[in-house]
Parts: structure tokens; sequence; C-alpha cells
């Protein structure tokens, strides 16, 4: 049977999937694993705003209580501001209800430790397998309690602003918020850094969360960036813990050429301790090769920011992240923070003197094509075993030598595995991707 929690907790379609009585017994589960190491736990829970999420937080909530811990409700709330309001308070966990850059219809929970850091697999197991036990209710008189915190959000906006080197006075900057759980956070936020700002995806209505807007959906904002000729444009994901930027040319500023940009600036003032960047196995050779440039080391993990922070919790390293926007600054935030990312790379920017665009052509990315192909979730990781699909990876990195490579992997969300060829030629790669991805269809669509 397949693993509940994937790469980042559990998500599926709500209703159907994350069902009420599923979500009521991971809160139970959760509850009763955090009482083996405290008596009463408290969890801090966020949301994103989607029409399932109140539904899901009543009986995640109702499933907490029922075990003897008590709950702090934020309402809707960005993913870091969770996990650094459970810092905060010293709660026992945070807990998030979002499927982040999926769409409206979807939902998922996810955990964090009383650190704000995403719990290990051995933790995830371990609830699971409680969901699965006979877990008795606690006494009558130890049920726990609920309250709503509408304050210590603006703790973390105040936290967000001073993450900010200067004001942005003078700037014009476009910032898509995928009609997300970063609206009420954003505006704030750079109203207190005097940006002139036009937003844009800031008007949830628990059906578009991400519809058209945010990060995964670049192009509105490019478009944007352009009529109003703007500086800049800034994409923030559904839950807010990944970003994407612009230049005033409209031209994507991706997680790589972010975590680019802050290394070179984080050296340049000292700050980059160890001299390494921890990014994935999807980020471009054209980033990884402009850091060794710099004199930058990389140290290289498996897709998933959770795995990007335990290396560098573990090699005491401070920048790491994706290129799809997970940027994880670990001076500042123990988790991706879309707002904080966005507040240094501009302060980073105003610092460097130079234009937007002037920054970002700092590099040239190779091409990379990317294929995701349906497969159901049983057959997500045979591909690792299929001896036709390993031959036909072993051809295609053949043919590109040393110019480009070759990636497989599961979807740790959805039943996909994602097809990703890298190389100088566009072409080339084009044919190879979609060579390859029709034998992956073949074997196990």
């Amino acid at each position: 049977m397949a693993r509940l929690f994937g790469t980042d907790g559990v998500r599926g379609i709500a209703n159907e999937f994350l069902t009420c009585e599923m979500a009521m017994q991971l809160g139970r589960a959760a509850c009763e694993i955090v009482k083996d190491k405290e008596a009463h736990p408290v969890f801090v829970i966020g949301k994103d705003g989607r029409i399932s999420g109140d539904m899901l937080e009543e009986a995640l909530c109702a499933g907490i209580m029922a075990q003897g811990g008590d709950v702090i409700k934020l309402g809707v709330a960005p993913t870091p501001a969770v996990a650094m309001i459970t810092r905060a308070l010293k709660a026992s966990a945070g807990v998030v209800i979002s499927a982040s850059h999926n769409p409206y219809d979807h939902n998922g929970i996810k955990f964090f430790s009383r650190e704000g850091l995403k719990l290990p697999d051995e933790v995830e197991d371990s609830i699971e397998k409680m969901m699965k036990s006979d877990i008795k209710a606690c006494d009558k008189d130890a049920i726990g309690r609920a309250k709503e915190d509408k304050e210590s959000i603006n703790h973390y906006t105040d936290f967000i602003v001073s993450c900010a080197d200067d004001d942005f006075n003078g700037w014009k900057i476009v910032v898509d918020c995928a009609n997300g759980a970063t609206v009420e956070v954003a505006k704030r936020v750079f109203a207190a850094l005097r940006a002139d700002v036009i937003f844009i995806g800031d008007n949830n209505d628990g059906f578009n969360i991400n519809k058209n807007y945010g990060s995964t959906h670049l192009n509105t904002l490019k478009e944007a960036v352009k009529k109003h000729q703007a500086d800049a444009g800034i994409a923030f994901d559904g839950d807010g813990d990944r970003v994407l930027m612009t230049d005033e040319e409209g031209k994507e500023i991706d997680g790589d050429k972010i975590m680019y940009l802050l290394a070179k600036d984080m050296k340049e003032q000292g700050k980059l301790l160890n001299n390494n960047v921890v990014a994935t196995v999807m980020s471009n050779l054209g980033f990884l090769r402009a850091l060794e440039q710099e004199g930058i080391g990389t140290m290289i993990t498996q897709v998933g920011d959770r795995y990007v922070i335990e290396e560098m919790l573990k090699h005491d390293y401070v920048l790491g992240g994706e290129q799809s926007g997970h940027v994880i600054i670990k001076d500042y935030n123990s988790t991706g923070d879309g707002l904080l990312t966005a507040m240094r790379l501009l302060s980073a920017v105003k610092r460097s003197g130079q234009t937007f665009g002037q920054c970002n052509a700092s590099y040239e990315n190779y091409p990379q094509i990317l294929v995701n192909v349906q497969v159901s979730n049983e057959k997500k990781k045979e591909f690792q075993s299929d001896q036709v699909i390993a031959d036909a990876v072993k051809k295609a990195e053949e043919e590109l030598k040393d110019t480009g490579r070759v990636l497989l992997r599961p979807s740790g969300t959805e039943a996909l595995i994602r097809v990703m060829i890298e190389g100088r030629d566009f072409e080339q790669i084009s044919r190879l991707t979609q060579q390859l991805a029709e034998i992956v269809e073949e074997r196990l669509g």
C-alpha cells in the first residue's frame, strides 16, 4: 500500500481522498505521538483559504482536542508564518491545511515540529501507523480547547518588513498573490516599505486559488509587468512558501537565479556561512556552473525543500532551495518563505545598484524541458526497475555526452513521473524528452 505522506504532507482531492474522517484521525494520531514527549500538547494551525479549509480545520481540531491537545487557530496564514509562530509561541507542533500550488479542489495537511521544521519521514510514519491503531480518546476532563489568535500574524508581518534592508520607495512592483494565503500580509508589508505596488491574484473566493495566477502561472505576471512598465514582478504560490520573480522586461527569475543572486550578495557581505548552497537534482546546470565560477560550492539533494533543510542543518549551511522557488534562508526562517525571500532579493538588487534585468542576465540557464507523464500511484516507482526505461535513459545520456543530463523522478505529491532533460541544444533535448516520455507512458501509464 502506498505511503500516506508525500514529500509535503498528506494531499488529495478534498472530500474524496482527504475527508473529514481522515483529517480527524490525523489530528488524533499526531496528538498521541506528541503526547509521548509532553502531557498537554498545543498545536498552531493555519490554512490557505480554499473552500475545504474550514471543514478540514474543524475535523483536524476535533481530533486533536479529543486526545487532550489544545489548538491555536491563526485563520488564513502563509505556511512560513505558521512555522515561525509555532516557534515563537513555543507550541508543540504546527499544522498547515493547504495544497500549495494545486487547484482549489485539492487540499493537504502538513505538520511542523516545535522548531518550525517539516517532520522527518520516520515521524510521519509513526503518525500513519498510529492512525491505523485503536486510539483511545482522552478522559472527559482532559479534552482540549481551541482559541483564535489574530495577533501573531501581525508579528510575522513586522518580521517580514524587518527583513528588508531598506525601503523600496521609487520602485514599481507587480505582486501576484495567487489568490492565496499571502494576500493580507503582502499588502501590509509593501505598504510599510513604500513601494508603488500593483496587486493581482489578490481576491480569494475559495475556488480561485492558483487559478491562472501565482508562481505556477507566471505568464499572468509577465504580462502585467510589461503592461504597467514595472521594475519587477513577484509571484507567490497558494500557501506562500515559494516565490518566483520577473525583471522589468517580464523575463523569469526562477528559484535557481534567486539563489545565485542571494548567494553572491551574501558572500560579498561575509554572510554565506561555509561558502556553500544546497540545491536539488532539478537545479539547472547553468546555475551550478555559475556558482562554481563565483567560488561557491553546492550540495545536491533529492527534490523537496524538507530534504534541502535537512542538509542545511546537517552541514551548517545558511542558503538552499529549489528551482521551483522554495528558498530557505536559515538565518531568518526554518522553511521556505516567499515573502522573506522577496525581501532579501529586493534588498540585494538595490544594494547592487543594477536593474533587475542586469541582475537576471548574470548567467544563462541551459535549456531544460520537463514533461509530466500521468501514471498510477502504484506504478510511480516502477520505472527504477524497468529495463526498457533504463535502456532508453542510457541511450539519451550517451547522445548528450557531457553537454546535458537526463532525470526521471516520481512526483512526491501527484500520480506523475517527471521526465526532465537538460542540455545546450534545445532541438535535441526536445526530441529526446518526447521520446523518453512516450516510453514511460507506454510502460507505466
